[in-house]
């Protein structure tokens, strides 16, 4: 070969390096891509977290804040650790209402006597009439029902992270961590409840007391005959409504009632 004579590039040997070099710099994009689509879920699912421990945390405070007195004692923090114990890493339909015993055990934030106010299916009114008033409270007025109130959660099994997306539905399963945190919250709330005791329904509704409600089928259950005196049922209704106190459906509120637990009931316009 003369020395001045380019050397032969066999063709098919450039076109392999080619794609070589083709597929490595394609799966080297596909690692950087998912590295990224990765990078990007692990910090949606951190900033879930974050936010919904956030807006927890304000509700503590403001509460705290609001409200002083005997308040003041609670700690946001332990709270938080506390609640979250309840769900994380388990499977969002297998949380029962127990797994929020120690959180209910350790927030003991009872209404006064004579101003417990329980409510079924008259969500805006009650909480319009209690905002501005001190003489009665909602479950929602006390300190973990302010938290928690409108709020959705869940985990994963083995996971370390709180969801507030994709979170199983009130009728989805049984043992939601939402459901079961408002059926131990409305069982506290009836079982410390002390002296007269209120309850604000809706009278356009054909049956005002529904025994499938929370109202029925656990608070109206866990009043206790030795504090409480009373239960006195304050029907919301309009001009047009046609339901009064003498309503059936009442003839099972009063059955299920404590006979120790004097009944009343009053119809509000």
């Amino acid at each position: 070969m003369d020395g001045t004579e380019a050397p032969v590039v066999d063709p098919a040997r450039k076109k392999r390096r080619k794609c070589l070099l083709l597929v490595g710099a394609t799966v080297l994009l596909l690692a950087v891509v998912l590295a990224v689509v990765l990078g990007v879920i692990l910090t949606a699912k951190s900033s879930e977290t974050s936010d919904f421990k956030s807006d927890v945390m304000n509700r503590c405070k403001r509460f705290i804040r609001e409200h002083g007195g005997t308040a003041s004692k609670f700690d946001c923090e332990e709270i938080w650790g506390t609640f979250e114990k309840a769900y994380i890493g388990k499977d969002p339909c297998d949380v029962p209402p127990e797994a929020y015993d120690p959180l209910f055990n350790s927030v003991k934030d009872a209404a006064a006597c004579n101003t417990t106010l329980f409510w079924s299916k008259t969500n805006t009114v009650v909480h319009a009439f209690t905002e501005n008033r001190d003489c009665l409270v909602t479950l929602e007025d006390t300190l973990l029902g302010f938290m928690f109130n409108g709020l959705t959660w869940c985990s994963k099994k083995e996971s370390n992270e709180t969801f507030t997306e994709g979170c199983p539905g009130w009728s989805d399963c049984k043992t939601s961590p939402v459901q079961s945190f408002w059926l131990k919250a409305s069982a506290n709330f009836a079982t410390t409840a002390c002296g007269s005791v209120s309850a604000m329904l809706n009278g356009s509704l054909d049956t005002p007391f529904s025994t499938s409600s929370i109202f029925a089928s656990v608070e109206v259950k866990n009043l206790n005959p030795d504090n409480v005196k009373s239960l006195t049922i304050l029907l919301v209704t309009k001009n047009t409504d046609t339901t009064t106190c003498n309503n059936l459906s009442f003839n099972d509120l009063k059955s299920s009632l404590n006979a120790k637990i004097a009944y009343n009931c009053r119809e509000v316009p």
